[in-house]
């Protein structure tokens, strides 16, 4: 922690009824140009990553190279050096835009120190649309799937290697972005998970990916996933990429926090969407906003549109106001607070989005704000995924 951070939060402490707490108003003080984020272990690894990762899934379709660029040189300003990819971005994903984010970063990466950033991406899972990711049209995540996608990945990044390599969904069948429950008659044949490992051992082994990691996962394959790996030798899964958010919260909490506790699986988690697509911004409050993702592509992220989500989004902003903070900086200050999360995955379109984002990391909530945050959580139970 820097020294002037340190310092800010100590002056700002007060005791009210007998409890240390700091005002959210005092606190907004220490959210400053001057705030670094700080670094944590990213699960059973030696791998070190700050608070913040920088998403990069608009670059391409919403975002400009030069853009891209400027959001990296800017966040890397900040002390923001993570970055996260996939082999099928931008999104929304098609044929003739597929890559570019990698390509972005590989143009820009070729000027920096490589073994001072941190890149992430993502090989896809089970994909019967996007058929083009793979040379037969069969997308998969085989052990051959993995070894042709990270060969791919390093090409558009210019690089040898990516730090951290993740299966995007499951190969398996699961209910996935809002899906309601786990539908039996749906599975199919998938990938056994020995096979993944040893797909991930082979590019690990080639010194093309350092560690490895799930996304979109569940329990259950998170806990298979690392029987696996004890049980055969095989590489260890160390963080899970899912999302995670105030409006998005009890599936992960109630259990895939479980396997995250360090004397379970020990897997860190990296929390996309914790704006929930713009949604927790206030922004689409009153309806539809030029320019903006829910806007612009109708149907994408509607689960964060709901009527039942737009109500609590608004409880949350009302939250925010009462005490001195944009709802951008209650929603991401609140989902650093969770013990779970290694690493908050931030998305921005404009420069202001990504400085307001960071900024919002140097935010500390207090007791009163988190108990506020709860009640409304109470009388709006995840109401994204209805």
């Amino acid at each position: 922690m820097n020294a002037e951070r340190a310092w800010t939060r100590k002056e700002v402490k007060r005791v009210v009824g007998g409890a240390v707490r700091r005002s959210a108003q005092q606190v907004r003080a220490s959210t400053t140009a001057a705030y670094t984020p700080l670094t944590r272990q990213l699960g059973e690894s030696d791998l070190r990553v700050p608070e913040v990762c920088l998403g990069t899934m608009t670059w391409g379709q919403q975002n400009t190279e030069a853009e891209a660029h400027a959001q990296m040189s800017y966040a890397l300003d900040r002390g923001v050096n993570f970055m996260d990819a996939a082999e099928m971005y931008p999104v929304p994903a098609k044929q003739g835009t597929q890559g570019l984010t990698e390509k972005y970063i590989g143009t820009w990466l070729k000027h920096q120190k490589r073994d001072q950033i941190i890149i992430a991406s993502k090989v896809a899972g089970k994909s019967e649309r996007m058929t083009y990711l793979r040379d037969n049209g069969i997308v998969r995540v085989t052990k051959a799937d993995i070894q042709e996608g990270v060969d791919k990945i390093l090409r558009r990044l210019g690089t040898d290697y990516v730090d951290l390599l993740q299966v995007h969904w499951p190969d398996r069948y699961v209910s996935l972005f809002g899906a309601k429950q786990y539908d039996e008659a749906e599975a199919w044949e998938a990938v056994p998970f020995e096979e993944q490992l040893e797909g991930m051992k082979a590019v690990i082994d080639a010194g093309k990916v350092r560690h490895v990691g799930v996304s979109n996962e569940t329990s259950f394959g998170v806990m298979e996933f690392i029987r696996c790996s004890e049980q055969y030798g095989l590489p260890r899964m160390i963080s899970i990429q899912n999302g995670y958010s105030m409006i998005n919260r009890g599936q992960f909490e109630t259990n895939l926090s479980e396997c995250c506790a360090k004397r379970n699986c020990n897997v860190g988690l990296l929390a996309y969407s914790p704006l929930a697509g713009g949604a927790l911004t206030g922004k689409y409050n009153e309806g539809d906003v030029e320019g903006a993702r829910l806007s612009l592509f109708p149907g994408y992220m509607s689960r964060f549109r709901t009527s039942l989500a737009l109500d609590a989004v608004k409880e949350y902003t009302a939250i925010a106001q009462r005490h001195g903070l944009t709802p951008t900086q209650l929603a991401l200050a609140w989902c650093k607070s969770r013990w779970f999360v290694t690493s908050t995955i931030i998305g921005a379109t404009t420069m202001d989005q990504l400085e307001e984002n960071i900024d919002a990391f140097g935010v500390e909530l207090d007791e009163e704000i988190f108990q506020e945050i709860d009640a409304v959580n109470k009388k709006y139970r995840d109401p994204a995924m209805f």
